[in-house]
C-alpha cells in the first residue's frame, strides 16, 4: 500500500514538472499544469474512490489555509486606507452585482433551488488571484492604473470567500432555523475575534522574540508554522473554516515587525501545498462528463465570461477611463480557484448535485486556461477598440510608497556606516536585515529598518525595487549575495546595484550577470585604504611632536 501511494506521488511530481515546463513555454501558469497532472493521475490509476486520495485531500486543504494566511498578511490598515475606493467601491459592486446576477440567472432560469443558486452566483463573481496578480507581476503592471483597480477588486473578493464559506455551513445545517444558526455563529465569531485578539495583543510577538533568540531559522521557521496552523485550527474548534483561521491570523501579524520574515520564510510551503491542491482539483474532474456534457461547458465557459466582463466594464465606467475599465474587466473575467474550493465544499455538504458540480468545475479550470492569453494581450485589445494616442493612463503606484529612496540590505559594520553617511545627505532609505540582533541595534538608534529576507523577490518588490535610487548590498556572506543580485536582475535588469565584495573570485562570479548597472566595491581595497589612511594620521601626529 505504502509503495503503491508512494510511486503515485513520484508519478505526479514527475508529470507536473514535465507539463508546467512545457506549459510555461506557451505562457500557460503552473496552476493549470497541476490541474491537468491530478487528472491524469487519476486516470492513470483509476483513483476514484476515498481512500486513495483522502490524506491528499488534506494536504489540498491547507494549501488554501497558507494562501489565506498570506492574503491576511496582505490585509492591514494601512493597505486598506490606501485602496478603499478600489476596495470597498470597485470590490463591492463587482462581487454583489455579478453574485446576484449569476445567481437569479441560475434560480430563475435555469431552475436551480434557491440555495445552490446563492452559492454559484457568487463563487462565479470570484476571479483567480492566483494567476491574475502573478501574470501581472511578470508583465510589470501590477501598479498601473488598471493593475490598482484589479489588485483591489481581487482582495475584497479573497475577503467575501469568508462569508460564502459561512453560507455552506448554515445551508448544510438541518437541524436549526437559519436566525437560530446566525445567532450562534455571531456568538462564536466574537468569541473567536477575542481569543485572536488576545493572542496577537499579548502573546505573539513576545513568542516569536524568543524563537529568535534561538538564532535557529528550523526554530523560527517551526514557530510560523505553528501560529497558522494553531490558529486555523482554533477557528476550525469554533465551528469556522481553516482557511478563516489562518486569514485572521495573517491579520494579526500583518501590522507586526515579523510580516515580511514570515511570509518570505512560509511562501515556498504555500507554493508547494497550493500545488497539491491544483493538483486535487484535477483529481475530481471526470472526463466522462467533459465529453458527454461539452456543448453545455463550452457555452457556460464563453456565457460566464463574457457576461462578467460586460457588467464588470459598465460598473466600473462610471468611475473611471473606458480603456482602464475595459483592461480591468478583461482581467477579472475568468472564474477563480476559490470557486473550486466553493464548489467542491458545497457538494460534499449536498448543496451541490455532484454533476452539475462537475460541469462547473470543469468550466472553471477552462476558463482559468484561457486567462493567460487575454493578459498577454490585454494592450492589443484595448488599442484595437479604443484610441491609445487619446488616453492618459492614471499615475503609476508605487507598492508601500517607496520611491526614489535608496535600499540598504544589511545592518553589519558596513551597513552602519552607510547609513550614517546617508543620513548626513539626507537621502530617503531603508534597511532591510534579517538578524533580529542586528534589527534590535538598528531600532535603538531609530533607523528605518525592516526584519525581511532580501533574497526573496516579492519582499524586494514590495519595498519599491523598482523606483528606487539603488539598492546597495552590505552583507558578507558571498552565497547569499548571489542570490540577492539573482532577485534584483530578475526583478528589473536596469536597477542601480552596488556590491561590497570581498575577492576577486566573488567578483567574476557577479559579473556573469550581466546587469550593465551593477557596481561592486572590494572591502579588503577599502578596508587596506582606511588602514593606511589611519597609519599616515599617526605618522603625521608623531612627526609634529618631533
Amino acid at each position: 500500500m505504502i509503495d503503491n501511494i508512494l510511486s503515485i506521488i513520484l508519478i505526479t511530481v514527475l508529470i507536473s514538472i514535465v507539463l508546467n515546463v512545457l506549459l510555461k513555454k506557451i505562457q500557460i501558469p503552473t496552476v493549470i499544469g497541476y490541474i491537468f497532472a491530478g487528472t491524469i493521475i487519476t486516470h492513470l490509476f483509476e483513483l476514484h474512490d476515498a481512500k486513495h486520495s483522502q490524506a491528499l485531500h488534506i494536504l489540498a486543504e491547507f494549501g488554501i489555509v497558507f494562501l489565506m494566511f498570506m492574503i491576511g498578511l496582505e490585509f492591514s490598515i494601512k493597505h486598506l486606507k490606501a485602496m478603499k475606493r478600489e476596495v470597498f467601491l470597485f470590490g463591492v459592486l463587482e462581487v454583489l452585482i455579478v453574485g446576484n446576477f449569476f445567481g437569479a440567472f441560475a434560480h430563475e432560469i435555469l431552475k436551480v433551488e434557491l440555495k445552490s443558486a446563492i452559492i454559484i452566483g457568487f463563487a462565479l463573481a470570484l476571479s483567480s488571484t492566483a494567476i491574475v496578480l502573478k501574470m501581472l507581476t511578470e508583465k510589470n503592471e501590477i501598479h498601473s492604473g488598471f493593475g490598482r483597480v484589479v489588485v483591489g477588486v481581487l482582495l475584497f473578493q479573497d475577503i467575501a470567500v469568508i462569508p460564502i464559506l459561512l453560507m455552506i455551513s448554515i445551508f448544510s445545517n438541518q437541524d436549526q432555523s437559519i436566525a437560530t444558526m446566525l445567532l450562534w455563529t455571531a456568538i462564536d465569531a466574537i468569541g473567536l475575534l477575542i481569543i485572536l485578539y488576545l493572542i496577537g495583543q499579548y502573546l505573539l510577538e513576545p513568542f516569536l522574540e524568543w524563537t529568535l533568540s534561538a538564532e535557529s531559522e528550523e526554530i523560527f521557521l517551526i514557530s510560523a508554522l505553528i501560529i497558522v496552523v494553531g490558529f486555523a485550527y482554533l477557528a476550525h474548534l469554533f465551528g469556522f473554516s481553516f482557511s478563516l483561521g489562518a486569514f485572521l491570523a495573517g491579520m494579526t501579524l500583518s501590522e507586526t515587525k515579523f510580516k515580511y520574515r514570515i511570509e518570505s520564510d512560509l511562501l515556498t510551503f504555500r507554493d508547494i501545498l497550493l500545488g497539491v491542491f491544483f493538483v486535487s482539483i484535477g483529481m475530481s474532474i471526470e472526463l466522462q462528463t467533459l465529453i458527454n456534457s461539452w456543448w453545455i461547458i463550452l457555452l457556460l465557459v464563453f456565457g460566464v465570461m463574457i457576461t462578467k466582463a460586460i457588467i464588470i466594464f459598465f460598473s466600473l465606467l462610471p468611475f473611471t477611463q473606458k480603456r482602464t475599465a475595459l483592461k480591468s474587466a478583461l482581467s477579472l473575467m475568468q472564474i477563480g480557484e476559490f470557486a473550486l474550493a466553493i464548489f467542491a465544499l458545497a457538494t460534499q455538504n449536498s448543496i451541490l448535485d455532484p454533476k452539475l458540480s462537475q460541469i462547473l468545475i470543469i468550466t472553471t479550470v477552462l476558463s482559468m486556461i484561457i486567462t493567460p492569453f487575454i493578459i498577454i494581450n490585454l494592450k492589443k485589445i484595448a488599442d484595437k477598440i479604443y484610441d491609445n494616442t487619446s488616453h492618459i493612463e492614471p499615475p503609476e503606484i508605487t507598492s508601500d510608497g517607496y520611491k526614489n529612496h535608496i535600499i540598504l540590505i544589511g545592518f553589519g559594520p558596513l551597513g552602519q556606516k552607510l547609513s550614517t553617511e546617508l543620513e548626513k545627505l539626507h537621502v530617503p532609505y531603508i534597511i532591510l536585515e534579517h538578524d533580529y540582533k542586528l534589527l534590535q541595534k538598528a531600532r535603538k538608534e531609530d533607523k528605518p529598518v525592516i526584519l525581511a529576507k532580501a533574497t526573496d523577490i516579492n519582499t524586494l518588490k514590495s519595498f519599491g525595487v523598482e523606483s528606487a535610487l539603488a539598492v546597495i548590498v552590505a552583507i558578507q556572506n558571498p552565497a547569499t549575495t548571489r542570490i540577492i543580485v539573482d532577485a534584483l536582475t530578475s526583478i528589473n535588469k536596469e536597477t542601480n546595484i552596488v556590491v561590497a565584495v570581498k575577492n576577486p573570485s566573488q567578483k567574476e562570479i557577479l559579473k556573469s550577470f550581466n546587469s550593465p548597472n551593477l557596481s561592486m566595491v572590494d572591502t579588503l581595497e577599502l578596508l587596506s585604504k582606511e588602514i593606511l589612511k589611519r597609519v599616515l594620521k599617526c605618522d603625521i601626529k608623531k612627526a609634529k611632536n618631533v
